[in-house]
């Protein structure tokens, strides 16, 4: 039965290491040998090593697309931040009978494709859709608002999107904590906001951080929201890795903003993994 055990064990890691090596290991090492080769215009690259693609990125233009990534990312991070906060709170506090059905809901927009979910709040936003249809019909505008292909209309999309990866999280941080500590800093005289931010919120820090990268990461990378719901004048990250391979045809370049985006990603996973290693020893302590 051990042996049986064992080598159902080892089947099930070799498995695992063959389709991580498969489909994710090779095509990221693929990815980061191309980042290094010159661009050809016969066959997409050319099997000489080069910095240019690197040196590329310094470039005024991508940086100016790499910074205004980072700041409509952070933005989209912090509105699902404020608003998914109560939101959790409210469901982790619920009564227990309830707490399964409202995470359904939370869950229930995965159930169709983000790309469909998309296009339908563009139905929403155009000029004859039925957000204008009906502020017209209710007298409070005359003539249509002009709300498609611009940043508020990428930010919300992306916050209508993105807002279950941080609902999720903070859920799982606020559900574990105890209640018994909220009522301990009660009766030594703390008021709402003290207990707020002197338990409630570095007991969820965790959450706050889990989510946060959830949310900011996929952010700087997708790239259909921008283009449906902020046109052309919408240009991200996610948007010029995807031109420079389909478009511009410069796989190098391309290859060398995904490298840039997966060591952010890195970086921030190295974050949390530190400051959840630092949040444990404390509470050790």
């Amino acid at each position: 039965m051990h042996s049986e055990r064992s080598f159902f064990k080892n089947g099930v890691i070799l498995l695992v290491c063959f389709w991580l090596g498969i489909f994710v290991f090779t095509p990221n090492i693929l990815v980061l040998i191309t980042s290094f080769l010159e661009r050809d215009a016969a066959s997409f690259v050319a099997p000489r090593f080069s910095l240019g693609a690197y040196k590329t990125l310094f470039d005024p233009v991508f940086v100016s697309i790499f910074l205004a990534s980072f700041r409509i990312s952070l933005m989209v991070t912090l509105i699902c931040l404020v608003a998914g906060y109560p939101f959790a709170y409210g469901i982790a506090r619920s009564p227990r009978k309830w707490r399964r059905l409202l995470l359904v809901l939370v869950i229930i927009p995965f159930w169709t494709s983000s790309l469909v979910r998309t296009y339908a709040l563009m139905m929403l936003m155009r000029a004859n859709g039925l957000i204008n249809t009906w502020l017209q019909k209710l007298g409070l505008i005359e003539t249509p608002f002009s709300m498609l292909y611009t940043e508020g209309a990428v930010l919300f999309g992306l916050v209508y999107n993105l807002l279950p990866f941080m609902i999720l999280p903070l859920y799982a941080a606020i559900e574990k904590m105890d209640s018994r500590l909220l009522e301990a800093a009660e009766d030594l005289g703390a008021n709402r906001f003290q207990r707020f931010t002197r338990v409630v919120l570095p007991l969820t820090l965790p959450g706050i951080i889990a989510g946060s990268i959830l949310v900011f990461l996929p952010a700087m990378g997708l790239f259909y929201i921008p283009d449906i719901l902020g046109g052309s004048r919408s240009m991200l990250v996610g948007n010029l890795i995807r031109d420079q391979f389909l478009t511009a045809r410069n796989w190098p370049f391309g290859s060398a903003a995904s490298v840039v985006l997966t060591l952010i990603m890195a970086l921030m996973l190295l974050a949390y993994w530190r400051s959840m290693k630092r949040f444990n020893e404390s509470i050790i302590r």
